[in-house]
């Protein structure tokens, strides 16, 4: 258990305490909710940790708030984690200490165990994760990076933490952008280029044929081809529709085509993921669940939950007032909707999940609203986020990539930028960086070497990037800031990470007997029990990220353990230190290392030996 958990599980002790001797009956959420008020202290000054549920105690009790503080002070157990707790603080705060000789005790623990102090939940969940989930007839672009890289972040650290994970890639390959590649083929294909690349000529029919089915004059009058085809074919996109249907529907020749063209698809689309390091469970696309919609409609019709109307099938949620959720067109085709209801209904009876996270962009957050409410009133056994008991369905919801001038990030062209472009340029920019300092430095290297740092340098550059920034918010999109060797970067964590291995390499030190040794830690500068206390907060970040589905505040305090050691080695000699300093030094230096090399692996960054 961290130091957090443990001083939370004093203070439930002492609240229980104090609220029987007043006579204050405590429900079973005001206990929790008190409890998690023990926080990391906002001053280091102050102490490491800080308890501020006097103030809501004392509303109950009718009493000061600083004589609610000092009743659990008198109640609380702490002396064989904390120095002697003070009197209450301000209007209530109880401020506490961390022992030294307990801090040396969890650092070495740490540093030997494999795990870097953070310790596997004490109840495993069956987790869902929903991620990625590309259309798989159209190239991907930057709209995909915040989905893909933020859900395969969750998936790592909600697997560190212990529980059963399951990745899902939701693959679109059942659509109408199927209907347009269909279309685009019968009409205007390139058999040579298609036999020369099949990837890129499906790609061209794309983006070809939705540019005629959409019909914007500005798009036509850039694309000669596309406005002849339009002029051509004014009911493009009703034709479009109809070669979907006739997917949907089991045509011969359309079924034929979808079976050859998915396995170009898919290995296009795994070609981008090897290269993110990204992988799934489970790909299971729209197609797989087609089977099941007509009975997902009629459990829904049979259970009073959808109606007819205009002859459409719609589960109406909010009032007659309100646009329904949608599960049968008209003309029979079913939806969105109606695939993501059979989806949660398969997984439920098939992977029988404790929650299901679906890592999905803040414009869907009225259909998943939708969604989830027709899954618990269609009886599911399905709950949204604290909304009682049954399956946990959260919207993982995120914000919008900007480029500099505020709008969405697209190419000069207006189009939007192609992920594997993305990747490209993020890429030969780290490759630049790398080689000046190669050549600034004379370190050496080889071409190979280069290679592979940029590599995973610029990469790791974009995710990090993504992963950094607040999930909820729009971002600015700038490859000059998130290839910068400071600052809240990957490259800043990357090369504090090779500063540690720089550290062992010049000395020749043995980082296994470092581990052995770590029992005799004792610090005696107060930069180093800075460092120690930040390090031992891992475990206490992850519980954090998973409360609020937030990598954010991962990346935020591996900068800060990176500033911590900063501090730590700039001020303080290591190799030249001597006896129980030097080894104390050293742990901390092993431990740094371990940590922020664990913690980008949780984010999905890799870290080169050197930079």
């Amino acid at each position: 258990m961290s130091l957090r958990g443990e001083l939370q599980e004093r203070f439930r002790a002492a609240i229980r305490s104090v609220a029987a001797e007043g006579g204050i009956a405590l429900d079973d959420a005001e206990v929790p909710a008190m409890v998690a008020l023990v926080r990391e202290a906002a001053d280091a000054k102050f102490g490491d940790y800080s308890a501020t549920m006097a103030m809501q105690l004392a509303k109950r009790a009718k009493k000061p708030p600083r004589d609610v503080a000092a009743a659990i002070i008198r109640r609380l157990d702490v002396s064989d984690l904390c120095e002697a707790v003070g009197e209450p603080v301000g209007p209530g705060f109880i401020n506490l200490r961390i022992r030294d000789d307990v801090l040396a005790s969890k650092l070495a623990l740490a540093a030997a165990g494999g795990r870097v102090g953070v310790e596997p939940v004490a109840n495993p969940e069956t987790i869902v994760i929903d991620f990625s989930s590309p259309n798989v007839a159209k190239p991907m672009h930057v709209g995909h990076i915040r989905s893909t890289v933020i859900g395969d972040a969750l998936a790592r650290i909600l697997k560190f933490r212990g529980h059963n994970t399951i990745t899902d890639n939701h693959l679109g390959d059942w659509g109408t952008q199927f209907g347009m590649i269909l279309w685009g083929w019968k009409r205007c294909r390139d058999d040579a280029a298609f036999e020369a690349d099949p990837t890129a000529e499906l790609g061209r029919l794309y983006r070809l044929v939705r540019k005629v089915a959409d019909a914007k004059p500005e798009e036509l009058a850039a694309d000669p081809l596309a406005a002849k085809l339009a002029a051509a074919h004014p009911d493009c996109g009703r034709e479009v529709l109809a070669e979907t249907a006739r997917l949907h529907e089991g045509d011969p020749e359309n079924v034929a085509l979808w079976k050859r063209f998915m396995p170009i698809c898919l290995a296009e689309i795994e070609r981008v993921y090897r290269r993110l390091g990204v992988t799934f469970d489970h790909v299971l696309g729209e197609s797989f669940y087609q089977p099941l919609l007509a009975g997902v409609v009629e459990d829904l019709l049979a259970r009073g939950i959808a109606e007819e109307s205009r002859g459409a099938i719609g589960v109406f949620l909010g009032g007659p007032d309100k646009p329904p959720m949608l599960v049968r067109k008209a003309d029979g085709a079913f939806l969105y909707a109606t695939t993501d209801l059979a989806t949660i209904r398969w997984r439920l009876e098939h992977w029988k999940p404790d929650r299901i996270l679906y890592v999905v962009d803040h414009r869907q957050s009225q259909h998943f609203d939708q969604l989830f409410a027709t899954a618990s009133k269609a009886g599911y056994g399905v709950a949204a986020r604290d909304g009682g008991g049954g399956v946990e369905l959260v919207h993982v919801a995120f914000g919008t990539v900007l480029g500099e001038d505020g709008r969405p990030f697209k190419t000069r062209a207006g189009d939007t930028v192609g992920l594997d472009a993305l990747l490209d340029e993020g890429v030969a920019r780290a490759y630049e960086v790398v080689t000046a300092a190669d050549v600034e430095r004379g370190t050496g290297m080889s071409e190979e070497e280069r290679r592979r740092i940029a590599e995973a340098v610029g990469i790791g550059a974009i995710k990090y990037a993504d992963l950094s920034q607040n999930r909820t918010t729009d971002y600015v999109f700038s490859f000059d800031k998130m290839l910068e060797l400071k600052g809240n970067t990957a490259a800043y964590m990357q090369y504090a990470v090779a500063r540690v291995e720089g550290i062992f390499a010049k000395g020749g030190i043995d980082r296994a007997a470092v581990r052995r040794d770590a029992g005799g830690i004792a610090f005696t500068d107060p930069r180093e029990r800075a460092l120690a206390m930040k390090l031992l907060r891992f475990g206490e970040t992850l519980e954090d990220v998973e409360a609020d589905d937030r990598p954010n505040l991962l990346t935020g305090w591996l900068f800060d353990v990176a500033g911590a050691y900063s501090t730590f080695y700039d001020a303080l000699p290591v190799l030249k230190a001597e006896g129980a300093e030097r080894a104390t030094r050293l742990a901390l230096c092993d431990l740094t290392g371990q940590v922020l090399r664990q913690g980008l692996e949780l984010l999905g960054i890799r870290v080169p030996e050197r930079m």
